[in-house]
């Protein structure tokens, strides 16, 4: 698909070199057409959109398609089903789940998160990965879209190591920042030749073996435009981080790579679905098309237009350059004012325009009814969808399946981390996920069925447990609490039968 764009950021030839000196492979070289075709589909662009063609005098003319974004709006609906500011993470600890809750607050994570799957979705894979940003004692999580992401050790059953780049700006010019996490001592080699000196900020030098074999370090490397490795003030070269848990976590649909096997890189939500894609964008540049033709006509004869004296010559006032309703016919004075209105096919056209949004909803796995029109003609809110579309169940708890393991991934590196920089957070214990699902299904009515069983075949604390992701201790602590309290109309008002 040509129309890439050469100012795009992808990751730099000497990045990819220096990779390659310590002996990696890079996965991101066979995915990267795929990766930059669906990049132009998301921001509709390319030959398709804009191409040339010829009239029937063989001059040739630019030619620009209309569009509605089609697969940025997929992307978006998915990223919106998946994540909201609902979206929580528990613990088996509730001192932890509640760390997260102000972490996650503090550091805007689920909003972000959000635009990440958005990106993940479109391009195949995304990532959030640790930030340690050492001077202040604060971790934070850096997201990424797959033109950022290299997995460096990886199976079928995930990545294990990964390094990440992006460009930053130290003291006003640009800086290529590849951020490497790798697990223990293994994989790097302080005698390649590609290997940077020793750091400046932290006064020793690029070790391979100085941290523990089982914990994850970040190498962090920093070159400038012409590619030249570069020790920016206050940059640390090589950190451990104490986590034995992976301090990054893979984002991508639960959809089995076709393009390239053994790859661990996702597929984009769209890949099947191109030719879908094409006729949304078609049926829609054909409707706004019949409307812009089919507009009224005016064709007047020479002697409804003034004339002015130039130079002896008498000229007709024209009107403007715009108008292209006006028309004057030359040496007429015959049906001096003749009107032309075509009759409009809008409703075939919109008709087409529906037969091909219900087509991309099906094939991208929101189900044939999710993009449809309402009665005011255009395209449903994610909130009006049925709730029995079992279609788009399905296919949420497919990638809400996957979605959890990379969540629980980080938070346990975050929680990690944190000790490591001097928290007092007790043992997180095993991580869950609940997502927020009330878009497509009514949230309230099962709360309001909980809530009528509970004295009867279901606890208070329990009641607290499902909808509120608390632990069973605190839980039934808190249920007690609103119960001494006389609150009424709360779970706590019901004997908890414990």
């Amino acid at each position: 698909m040509s129309g890439f764009d050469e100012h795009d950021y992808w990751l730099p030839e000497h990045v990819r070199g220096y990779l390659r000196g310590l002996g990696y492979r890079l996965p991101l070289e066979d995915m990267e057409p795929h990766i930059q075709s669906w990049d132009m589909w998301m921001r509709a662009q390319g030959s398709f959109y804009d191409y040339r063609d010829t009239d029937g005098f063989g001059r040739v003319y630019q030619v620009h398609r209309r569009s509605i974004m089609p697969a940025m709006r997929v992307c978006r609906e998915w990223g919106s089903l998946l994540l909201n500011e609902k979206t929580r993470v528990v613990c088996e600890e509730q001192v932890c789940t509640d760390f997260l809750d102000t972490f996650f607050s503090a550091n805007n994570f689920m909003s972000l998160a959000q635009a990440t799957v958005m990106r993940a979705f479109g391009l195949g894979t995304g990532a959030f990965a640790i930030w340690m940003d050492l001077g202040r004692k604060a971790v934070k999580i850096r997201h990424y879209d797959a033109r950022m992401v290299v997995p460096l050790t990886w199976d079928a059953e995930g990545v294990t190591e990964c390094a990440f780049c992006t460009r930053a700006f130290y003291k006003g010019k640009p800086v290529d920042q590849l951020q490497m996490h790798v697990l223990g001592g293994e994989g790097l080699s302080a005698s390649s030749p590609f290997s940077p000196s020793p750091n400046a900020a932290d006064g020793v030098p690029f070790s391979a073996g100085s941290s523990s074999p089982s914990t994850y370090r970040i190498i962090t490397v920093c070159f400038d435009e012409e590619g030249n490795v570069i020790e920016p003030a206050g940059v640390v070269g090589d950190f451990d981080t104490g986590s034995a848990f992976p301090t990054f976590a893979i984002v991508k649909p639960a959809i089995t790579n076709t393009r390239v096997d053994m790859s661990p890189y996702g597929q984009s939500v769209f890949a099947d679905a191109v030719d879908a894609i094409q006729s949304v964008d078609l049926a829609f540049d054909a409707l706004i098309n019949e409307v812009d033709v089919s507009k009224m006509r005016v064709f007047l004869s020479d002697v409804m237009f003034d004339h002015e004296r130039d130079g002896g010559k008498s000229t007709p006032i024209p009107f403007g350059k715009g108008d292209c309703t006006v028309f004057r016919k030359v040496m007429s004075t015959e049906d001096t004012i003749q009107e032309f209105a075509p009759a409009l096919r809008t409703d075939a056209q919109a008709e087409a325009f529906r037969i091909a949004l219900q087509i991309m909803g099906d094939l991208c796995g929101l189900g044939i009814s999710y993009f449809d029109f309402d009665n005011t003609g255009y395209v449903k809110t994610a909130t009006e969808v049925s709730s029995d579309n079992s279609a788009l169940m399905r296919n949420i708890r497919h990638h809400e399946n996957q979605l959890q393991g990379a969540l629980a991934q980080i938070s346990h590196a975050a929680l990690a981390c944190s000790r490591t920089l001097g928290a007092e957070v007790p043992d997180e214990g095993t991580i869950g996920v609940m997502f927020d699902d009330s878009i497509v299904t009514d949230t309230a009515a099962e709360k309001a069925q909980d809530m009528a069983e509970v004295g009867v075949t279901m606890n208070a604390w329990e009641y607290r447990v499902k909808w509120y992701g608390e632990d069973e201790k605190t839980a039934k602590a808190r249920a007690r609490g609103l119960k001494g309290k006389g609150v009424s109309g709360t779970v706590g008002t019901v004997s908890e039968g414990a």
